[in-house]
């Protein structure tokens, strides 16, 4: 408890250090003292930043956050609020957390408070003055958070979600549903609220936000690791389509070769031809695809990539839009094609405009 009790501290004079540079870069502003609050840690404010604008003295109000998901934020903000009705009515309340994303940011201008964050971001209006600033990177920290709630066993939580992002679960069922542990199901929870991307029902946990939460995905999307080679097929029309199909008929639980990025499109949300056939598929599913579309290596030339997965569990993630053709699942297909140049974007924006809008 000591050691969080003199974190926080620590963060709380980082905080008030960055305002002092940021209010020092404006000459209209002069500062005159940042008066800390030592009275009970759950006030609402940690300091207070005195100043003068054009002559006329003005108050900030400020609430250090050691975290800047938006639930903390959130709270933050209602304890700011509530802390400006009893004390502090005509002053500015400023909420500064060591990084604030777009989501966070906006909750500060819902609640009218200013922000600034150590990564740079900041926004702060009042008396005449605006002051604003945003920087694209993001902390290291972050990054890593993002892509571990995008790896491979927390993917397949978040793919069951996205399927029906109203239904509610049990986290035992999710688990069991999405064939990962209760531990990465649990993970995948907390990252989920944290964000607010998700929320908690008398029946289960849901997708209050899923729009926000495939947005981040995409931006942050990193192919499935595996093998990308690239074949010949002298099969063409509907000689390929038919060989590729009896190729990919399932007799296991789990098929071994599925129709992806462009060819997974072309069954789920067509949006013109292109020249290349596209698949996902096991060991066992490349020598199926390999003996029914007569498929040769090459240097160049090649019509058809497979790429052999490194993690097979993404082939419980398929679909059959039409008997025999299986295809990467909706939301899989639009993650590949949004890597896949400005025409597999356009394609990937086509697919979610007509497979992925939810109600919320």
């Amino acid at each position: 408890m000591l050691k969080q009790h003199r974190s926080m501290k620590i963060f709380e004079n980082q905080a008030a250090q960055a305002l002092r540079l940021l209010l020092q870069q404006v000459p209209a502003l002069k500062l005159l003292d940042i008066e800390h609050d030592n009275s009970a840690p759950d006030s609402g404010v940690d300091f207070t930043a005195r100043l003068k604008v054009s002559g006329k003295r003005h108050a900030l109000v400020c609430e250090a956050e050691t975290s800047g998901q938006p639930r903390h934020v959130r709270n933050a903000l209602l304890s700011l609020r509530d802390y400006m009705s009893h004390h502090a009515q005509d002053a500015t309340p400023v909420l500064i957390a060591p990084y604030l994303s777009p989501d966070a940011q906006a909750l500060c201008r819902e609640h009218d408070a200013g922000f600034l964050d150590l990564e740079g971001n900041a926004r702060l209006v009042f008396d005449g003055i605006f002051i604003e600033r945003q920087v694209a990177s993001k902390p290291l920290a972050d990054r890593r958070a993002l892509r571990s709630l995008f790896k491979p066993k927390s993917a397949q939580v978040l793919r069951v979600m996205l399927r029906d992002p109203q239904r509610t679960w049990r986290v035992t069922e999710l688990a069991q549903a999405a064939a990962v542990s209760l531990g990465h199901v649990s993970n995948v929870r907390t990252a989920l609220l944290e964000r607010e991307w998700a929320q908690v029902a008398e029946q289960g946990l849901f997708l209050s936000e899923p729009d926000a939460l495939l947005d981040e995905w995409r931006a942050t999307y990193e192919p499935p690791p595996g093998r990308r080679l690239g074949f010949y097929t002298p099969l063409h029309g509907n000689a390929f389509e038919q060989a590729a199909r009896h190729a990919m008929r399932a007799e296991e639980e789990f098929p071994a070769a599925a129709f992806s990025s462009f060819s997974a499109a072309h069954w789920l949300a067509p949006y013109g031809r292109t020249g290349t056939q596209y698949f996902h598929a096991t060991a066992d599913g490349l020598e199926r695809l390999q003996s029914a579309l007569k498929l040769s290596l090459t240097d160049r030339g090649e019509n058809l990539i497979v790429t052999v997965l490194d993690d097979t569990d993404l082939m419980r993630d398929t679909q059959e839009p039409a008997p025999g053709a299986i295809c990467t699942s909706t939301i899989q297909t639009y993650l590949d094609l949004s890597k896949a140049g400005e025409r597999g974007r356009e394609a990937a924006d086509h697919l979610r405009r007509k497979l992925l809008t939810w109600k919320t």
